[in-house]
């Protein structure tokens, strides 16, 4: 008789580098308690780490088989909390807490973008000249947004309270009272829209610790139309690529999250995409001694 054994629920199907011996770990967060629009970002993590699966672990690019020496672990999912989403807020922070202790670079995959928020305040308190590059087709900046301040919608204006700076690529749709707050704001707030990417610009705007959130609605849906609120336009694959390689090797990331995947049962392409977004994003922040 043959026995079938599933691949694990992590990264790359491996989780051969217990949490004690590994450099980078990954952070599912299967939440989605404010949505808008469309919902299934819930359904996210699953579908990028089952995508991962089929990530080649050589990359060509950097010649290095990857996971071998980023070794990555990755951690059992965050429950959500569906009655509050300040407390999941709150429950983020303190794993990512943990994580920065012991000197993991943290990669949180999601969910909706509001539990960004929990992340990016444990990194600030450890990085206090830390900036925030946000890929994003939506600036995110409104104060509150059905009746709470810690919507998906509200996320860098709450971050934007406390970093030294919020640099936006690839915005397509703004409120008017975000627009104004960024008018207000501009020594915190620094905004790149559509599908303008002027890498070396983008880079002086940032601090020398960056940490990267990356909403995936900020490409072009053409190219990634598993998303709750798609916008027109949008990053291409090289332009995102090409920005986070160069921000890797002048700057420090720090820590980053992907959210905002809404997986279709019909097209496996977008999970794929995400999965070797987080494959890039491991690969550039480790091996920044060959980018």
């Amino acid at each position: 008789m043959t026995i079938h054994y599933r691949v694990p629920y992590t990264f790359y199907g491996d989780n051969r580098f217990s949490y004690q011996r590994s450099r980078v770990v990954i952070l599912p967060v299967p939440y989605e308690g404010s949505v808008s629009y469309q919902h299934g970002t819930s359904g996210g993590p699953h579908a990028i780490l089952t995508a991962s699966r089929q990530v080649e672990w050589y990359d060509i690019e950097l010649g290095r088989e990857v996971p071998d020496t980023a070794k990555v672990h990755t951690l059992a999912e965050i429950e959500p909390m569906t009655d509050s989403v300040r407390d999941m807020i709150e429950s983020i922070r303190t794993v990512t807490e943990k994580n920065i202790q012991k000197k993991k670079f943290q990669l949180m995959l999601g969910g909706e973008h509001s539990i960004s928020l929990g992340a990016i305040q444990a990194y600030q308190a450890k990085y206090r000249d830390m900036s925030i590059l946000q890929i994003d087709a939506h600036s995110d900046l409104r104060d509150t947004w059905e009746n709470s301040a810690y919507n998906h919608a509200c996320v860098m204006r709450r971050a934007a309270e406390s970093v030294k700076r919020v640099v936006q690529v690839g915005i397509r749709s703004q409120d008017s009272t975000e627009a104004l707050y960024a008018s207000e704001h501009k020594d915190q707030v620094r905004i790149f829209y559509g599908d303008d990417v002027p890498v070396q610009k983008i880079s002086e705007s940032l601090s020398s610790h960056v940490y990267v959130t990356i909403d995936v609605d900020g490409l072009d849906p053409s190219i990634m139309p598993a998303t709750g609120t798609p916008e027109p336009g949008g990053l291409s694959w090289k332009q995102l690529i090409t920005l986070l390689r160069f921000v890797a090797k002048s700057h420090t990331i720090i820590g980053a999250d992907i959210v905002e995947l809404s997986p279709l049962s019909s097209n496996a392409a977008p999970d794929f995409l995400t999965a070797k977004l987080a494959h890039k994003l491991i690969a550039y922040t480790q091996f920044k001694r060959l980018l």
